[in-house]
């Protein structure tokens, strides 16, 4: 325990991380001295004050009057744009190799120009969003409580922000706005995803979309819902190819239900509903109705034939013939009379015989 004026001795642990650093297999051997990258705090406040920018009274001052909503809009984007447009240099700067180029300074701001622009097209499916988190939840008494409270609504916020920037170029900081709302909220969407309006995330926690994934208009999705990749398109040496389309396509109206994973590029159509837990990675047509029993009846093979359920047959039967072995023998079992023995024989046979029939009714598809 340290003494109060006593330093820690720190020698040996910096002369080790100077050898971990300069070892021949780190991960990071030879990766050259570079300039500043962008900076998640930095960041952060940016999407705090384009967020109070996008809904002042919610997000502005509590004493900000009629009259001055467009000045605090207006001082609040200058103040949250300057920034921004250093952060996007920065990134620009490394996604070139770390090198100076004074045309990054020119580039990120004619980029964050284009980001501004974009704003109110970024608020308004914002609004629709809000809606349809109002509209699709009985516990929200308003669409104040929606905005200020609702992690769904927070993640497609900062989504829709990062989406545009991740659009025009800044992928560093898109990437980094959406790591921010994971952090915060559980909900996890690459900003490359596109995302039509209308869009509810009821509860959030878990949730996961991936960068490929295109969601239509009015989609639903409860907690725990994966939007995955099933598989990984390689180039011919073997390296994965990047930016490939490998996640789901969901189109209008679709449910999905909590826990559910689908996988793949594959399409789920229009009105559909995927229950909880369900294990997709194939496309259904529009108007489906997808829940656990439906995914249990794929495990039957071409021939028809389901290996889980041969399996208990053959196990009921073995059991039946165990028990009326036990009945001739005049053996009892576990102690008990050798009428239940018998009883329990019958049972098992004749549950067997369901099983075997349920089977080769299977077998015969």
């Amino acid at each position: 325990m340290l003494e109060r004026g006593e330093a820690w001795d720190l020698t040996d642990v910096v002369g080790s991380l100077r050898e971990a650093r300069g070892a021949r297999d780190g991960l990071l051997v030879g990766t050259p001295r570079r300039p500043a990258r962008p900076a998640r705090a930095a960041i952060a406040a940016v999407v705090t004050g384009l967020r109070a920018a996008l809904f002042p009274r919610h997000f502005g001052p509590v004493d900000l009057t009629d009259e001055g909503v467009d000045f605090f809009v207006g001082h609040t984007l200058d103040v949250s744009l300057r920034p921004l447009v250093e952060q996007v240099r920065r990134g620009l700067r490394h996604a070139a190799g770390g090198g100076d180029d004074p045309r990054h300074a020119a580039d990120a701001a004619a980029l964050v120009g284009d980001f501004a622009r974009r704003l109110p097209e970024i608020r308004s499916p914002l609004e629709r969003d809000l809606r349809a988190a109002f509209d699709g939840d009985p516990a929200a008494y308003d669409l104040d409580e929606v905005l200020l409270c609702y992690p769904g609504i927070t993640a497609i916020t900062h989504h829709r922000l990062a989406h545009a920037l991740f659009g025009l170029g800044a992928t560093l900081v898109a990437r980094s706005i959406a790591e921010i709302a994971h952090a915060d909220t559980g909900v996890d969407i690459h900003p490359g995803a596109a995302v039509a309006g209308s869009f509810f995330i009821d509860h959030g926690t878990g949730v996961v979309i991936g960068e490929t994934t295109v969601i239509g208009e009015r989609v639903r999705l409860y907690q725990g819902v994966t939007l995955g990749a099933r598989s990984f398109p390689t180039d011919a040496a073997g390296q994965i190819i990047k930016g490939a389309p490998r996640h789901p396509i969901v189109e209008d109206d679709v449910v999905i239900y909590a826990g559910a994973s689908v996988l793949g590029r594959v399409t789920i159509g229009r009105g559909s509903s995927i229950g909880g837990n369900v294990w997709l990675t194939r496309s259904v047509a529009p108007g489906s109705r997808i829940t656990q029993a439906q995914a249990r009846d794929e495990t039957f093979s071409a021939a028809g034939t389901s290996v889980p359920l041969a399996i208990a047959a053959g196990l009921l039967v073995g059991v039946g013939a165990r028990l009326a072995n036990g009945c001739t023998s005049g053996h009892g079992v576990c102690g008990v009379s050798r009428l239940a023995p018998r009883a329990l024989a019958a049972t098992a046979t004749f549950i067997a015989t369901g099983a075997l029939t349920v089977f080769l009714t299977g077998a015969a598809r």
